[in-house]
């Protein structure tokens, strides 16, 4: 494979990783601050860090991609104030362009992190570090870039790949796309490298939350399901399996930001966040997914404003089976103002209090040890059919929920069980897109999606305030199986080319 340095086609990611000073009044602008930093283990960590921070930042507006644009959720629609149109909503209503505003914050956001992370992982080689902790942080360095590709070749296809960086910005321009092939190659060396350094758990309480060994195996254990690697998916969960995780008893738990239950035995990793101050660590998901009249009725505070976004449909509060007991947990489905119930469903996994408007202490799930046993169950099921072992995973999941056990199932339904299980289990952590995808052809998944399309413009989930649905709304075509290249990039360097149908 090809070793592509910094992408400097992402002249946005150059200048917001620089030390605040103009791009293109530098006259190397890969040098800022460089020389005087990444000399000790404290600075190395710190650096480290500031890859972590960037990444809270792509996880604020992934809900867009991960939730927003499938059968999971809709919108609480503003007739007022149609302002996010043509960024946010078009991810609801099938609309995206190449010129979307929050595709090129996705491209830049994520490049602009891989720059950091390849340039910590440069610079961390001379500095005075001992054994132990080099391995940890290249460990976690690796994972990360892992996680990123992991989420970048699903979203574009296609995509530069990274692993070092440039003396100058020159050869930025001569960057193409690599094949898909090559990016999954690259995550699985990323993530098997990982697993080799990270350690199973820190002896440092304060480093609880980073990237573990059981996080590097859980998500290669993952890429391989997504390329249908069935047995190496279940050799690898497998040894996941050996390292100390369990279920919680309550599911609530598993998003519970108190300190005695954040980051608790089911999880293997969330991107960490940290409210009720003044640091900029905080989340505000509660507020995003409020309802947008709910004033202070969901998030306790009258102040901050609600998004309305992200709102569960019909669809899937209608899956939720009777009595299972995480219907109630992950989404609510109305709220109730000054006496008055107001029909509008909103997410509700996490909502938990907090002293500070829009500072919330909430992480943002990205493996949990529930997926591990789904992904095992589903993985066993491929090969053999379902066996007492796969029955037992996704049962596991089911007692949890409060179900009866499932039994007498051949594979294909098996199959339906384990995804629809996925669906509720997984409900808003971001995962739909991706299940979707990997267990679809592009022209099922069109098929699929536009069905979904009719039922929310026969019956919305949510009243539109007379707004009339446009002719091009929750209309897929097989082309959106992949998100376009943003077109300033394009215009940038032709030699990138843009994904079919855009």
């Amino acid at each position: 494979m090809k070793k592509i340095t910094i992408l400097g086609i992402i002249i946005t990611g150059l200048l917001q990783s620089s030390c605040g000073e103009d791009f293109l009044n530098q006259t190397d602008p890969t040098k800022v601050g460089v020389d005087v930093f990444y000399k000790n283990e404290a600075q190395v960590k710190q650096a480290l860090n500031g890859v972590y921070g960037q990444i809270q930042g792509i996880t604020n507006s992934a809900y867009l991609f991960g939730e927003f644009q499938t059968d999971n959720t809709t919108i609480d629609l503003n007739p007022s104030d149609r302002g996010g149109a043509g960024g946010w909503e078009a991810f609801e209503f099938s609309t995206v362009n190449s010129g979307n505003g929050e595709i090129a914050n996705l491209w830049n956001s994520y490049y602009a992190t891989l720059y950091n992370l390849n340039l910590t992982l440069e610079k961390m080689q001379e500095a005075t570090l001992d054994d132990a902790p080099k391995k940890e942080i290249e460990g976690q360095l690796k994972f990360l870039r892992g996680y990123l590709y992991f989420n970048l070749v699903q979203y574009f296809g296609d995509v530069v790949i990274v692993t070092s960086t440039l003396a100058t910005p020159d050869p930025a321009f001569d960057l193409v796309r690599s094949p898909q092939t090559e990016v999954w190659a690259q995550v699985e060396k990323d993530l098997k490298e990982a697993a080799a350094l990270l350690p199973a758990k820190y002896t440092n309480a304060a480093d609880k939350g980073r990237a573990t060994k059981g996080a590097a195996l859980s998500l290669l254990g993952k890429s391989y399901l997504v390329n249908k690697k069935y047995a190496e998916t279940a050799t690898t969960l497998k040894e996941v399996t050996t390292l100390g995780y369990a279920l919680n008893a309550n599911y609530a738990d598993n998003f519970d930001p108190s300190p005695a239950k954040k980051n608790g035995v089911e999880s293997i990793f969330e991107i960490q966040y940290q409210g009720d101050n003044d640091l900029g660590e905080q989340s505000s998901f509660e507020y995003v997914f409020a309802p947008r009249v709910s004033k202070g009725a969901v998030t306790g505070y009258a102040a901050g404003g609600n998004g309305g976004r992200n709102a569960p449909t019909n669809d899937i509060i209608e899956t939720y089976e009777k009595g299972d007991l995480r219907k109630d947990i992950s989404l609510k489905p109305s709220f109730t103002l000054d006496g008055k119930v107001y029909p509008v469903p909103y997410v509700n996994k996490y909502n938990y209090a907090h002293t500070i408007v829009q500072r919330t202490n909430t992480n943002w799930p990205v493996l949990r040890y529930a997926d591990v046993l789904l992904m095992l169950a589903e993985a066993i099921n491929e090969q053999t059919g379902p066996t007492a072992e796969a029955l037992d995973y996704l049962n596991q999941i089911r007692k949890r929920a409060g179900l009866t056990a499932l039994s007498g199932l051949d594979k294909t339904t098996f199959r339906t069980a384990v995804l629809k299980e996925r669906r509720l289990e997984l409900a808003f952590e971001n995962q739909r897109w991706f299940d979707l995808k990997r267990t679809m052809t592009p022209a099922q998944w069109a098929a699929f999606m536009n069905a979904h399309g009719a039922k929310e413009r026969a019956k919305p989930t949510i009243d539109r305030g007379n707004v009339p649905f446009n002719s091009t709304d929750y209309v897929y075509t097989e082309n959106e199986y992949f998100l376009p290249i943003p077109a300033p990039q394009i215009l940038i360097n032709a030699k990138l080319t843009q994904n079919p149908g855009y």
